[in-house]
This record gives C-alpha cells, structure tokens and sequence, in this order.
C-alpha cells in the first residue's frame, strides 16, 4: 500500500490516489481519495474495495505514513489478524513493489489528462483496467488472469492489432478508444523504465583476491571518521576478499578494529576497487561498537577564547577530535569539556 498525492484537485474534490498491489498476482486497485479523508473513512473504503473483494490480507507493506502509524491502522489489522511491515530507509525496498507501480500510474495520468478532456479521476478505472489486463515478465501473464485463472472476457476489443471497426454504444466505442490509448502510454512508459533498469543492472560477482570497499549501515546521528550523516564516508577500505560463501555473500580479511564485526556482507554491501592510490581510505584507529557506531574522543586543545554574551561570558576552548585535522577543529564549552574529559585538561595543554 501507499499514497499518492499532490494530484490536481477534481470536480469530485479527489486530490490522490490510493494504489493497493497484491504481492502474488500483482494486481493493482487506484483508489481516488481526498488528503483529508480521516482513518475511519479509510478504513470503511478499504473494507468496501479490497476486504469484501478479496478476503483480508495476511500481511501488508508500507512506509512509516503517518496514516499507516497510527493507533487506529494498526489495531483495526490487530483485530483483522493482518500482519503490518513497515519499510526501512536502509531498506526501502521492501516496498519497492507499490513505489513501481506508483511510477507507472504517474505515467498513465500524465498521458491521459493530455489526451482526454475531464477530469484524472473519470478516466482512473480505465488506467486500472489496462494495467491489470497488461501482461507481466514476473509472473508471465496479466494480473487478472493470475487472479481468476483466465483471461478477461469482454465485449470490447481490448487487445487487437489493426483497425476494427466497433458496432454498438457509443460508451463502448469510448471505452475501447481510451483503454487502447492507455495501453499504448502504459507500453511506452514501460519500456522507458526498463531500458532504464537495464542500463544499470549487472551482476557483480568477485573472486578470492579482490579488492572491495565496504559499505557503511547508515544508522542516524552516528559519527564516522570526523564527519556526521550525509558527509560521512559511504565506503571504508579496499579489503581483500578471501572466501566465497555462496552465490551472494563473500568473507572479507578486515583489518583488526573491526574485528568484532561478522566478516561476511552480501553483495549490495561491497563495490569493487580499482587500483588507485587517491581512492585508497586509511583505516581509523577506532574501536566500533556492535552498530558500527563510536565515541569521539578529543585530542589536544590548540586554542583559547571567551566569548561575550549579553549577561555572561562563555569560555571556549577549540579542541582536535579524534579523526579530524586541524582545519576541522571545532569550539567547544570549556566546562563543560572539562566536566566530561578532565584528563584533556591535566595530561594535555595548549597547542604552541
């Protein structure tokens, strides 16, 4: 599950979408929906469009949405006996299913408001017809034949190549015309992403001897190496690989600072190095603890100063942590440096 929203506001007072993906037969519902519907309103369209549909779920995946955190979301699935997973920064795809499907509908609304006069949101089951009845590389089929084990019966001439000429309604004839335009973005739009994906995947495999560079668990507010989040370094090394253990993970010979870390990283942790003396990175003199993360510890002090306040004056020390240079010194309160570190104070003095 998840929103879409930011979408221009309809004559129905919709302003997003809600895109529900089952996870097996990838079939996909677009709810239109207000941003300000509240949870019981959410909650009673989910029972009309998807409990009463297909049964309850046993397990939904989302991001940390507020709706999606709430009380009420997760005692209603509680009572439900549906199981919730939230998705990770570190792991975002986990629901990386909806986030695609989500790109595809961006797509189909950008073509379809261009071409069809109205409103996005008459035109949506329509978008949620083709993407249903559109064949899929993960499963080898459509989703609605996934779904109800056969191909979807229609009157309407859905999928034929060449120029056919329709007899009855004109709602028909309406309906044949937009699906077939719909189908037509949909096929562009897909093949757009894939020639996308498709440049960047490859497979990486390293053998016994290379050389990685290993990368970092992003967790918040941890200090790496001098430097604190987006600025901290992505990867640490070159390491040496030394054993293959299985198709997707290898064992790293890591120097001795890490050696309360597991050896052994999957393939999406490691990149390969190329020999180059400026991409070499030092190993830090650090001792990490189990969620790679450490204390700073100063240095020495290279500098004094007081600084004037309205009421008080204030003074500062600059001080040289560990894993920084001297250009990367930082002021520091001196009481409260010297409450925290007093040996900083008695073993060390003033830079000259």
């Amino acid at each position: 599950m998840d929103f879409l929203f930011g979408l221009p506001r309809t004559q129905n007072g919709h302003d997003g979408v809600w895109v529900i993906v089952d996870r097996l037969t990838k079939i996909a519902r677009f709810l239109p929906i207000k941003i300000t519907y509240s949870l019981s309103k959410l909650a009673k369209l989910y029972v009309d469009e998807i409990v009463s549909l297909y049964g309850v779920p046993v397990s939904i995946v989302s991001d940390r949405d507020p709706r999606f955190t709430s009380k009420f979301w997760p005692s209603l699935q509680g009572a439900m006996g549906t199981k919730l997973h939230f998705s990770r920064a570190f792991h975002p795809q986990t629901d990386g299913q909806s986030e695609r499907t989500i790109q595809t509908l961006e797509d189909m609304l950008r073509a379809c408001v261009l071409e069809f006069k109205g409103s996005w949101d008459t035109h949506l089951s329509f978008m949620e017809f083709a993407y249903n009845n559109s064949y899929h590389s993960s499963i080898e089929m459509a989703p609605f034949e996934a779904l109800y084990g056969r191909k979807c019966r229609t009157p309407v001439c859905w999928s034929e190549v060449g120029e056919r000429k329709l007899v009855g309604p004109d709602l028909v004839q309406m309906a044949s015309e937009n699906v077939k335009l719909i189908r037509e973005n949909l096929k562009i739009a897909q093949d757009r992403h894939k020639s996308y994906a498709d440049k960047r995947r490859k497979d990486l495999e390293f053998t016994v001897g290379d050389k990685v560079f290993l990368k970092l668990s992003p967790w918040k507010g941890v200090l790496r190496f001098g430097k604190q989040g987006k600025l901290s370094p992505r990867y640490i090394g070159p390491y040496q690989v030394t054993e293959r253990i299985g198709p997707v993970a290898y064992r790293l010979d890591l120097p001795d600072e890490l050696s309360r870390i597991h050896d052994v990283f999957h393939v999406s942790m490691l990149r390969k190095y190329i020999a180059d003396p400026s991409h070499v990175l030092e190993s830090q003199p650090v001792q990490l603890k189990d969620n790679l993360a450490y204390t700073e510890e100063p240095l020495r002090i290279l500098d004094r100063k007081v600084q004037i306040q309205q009421n008080k004056t204030v003074s500062l020390v600059k001080v040289l942590w560990q894993n920084q240079t001297v250009e990367e010194a930082t002021w520091e309160n001196e009481d409260q440096m010297r409450a925290q570190y007093p040996h900083l104070f008695i073993a060390l003095s003033v830079a000259s």
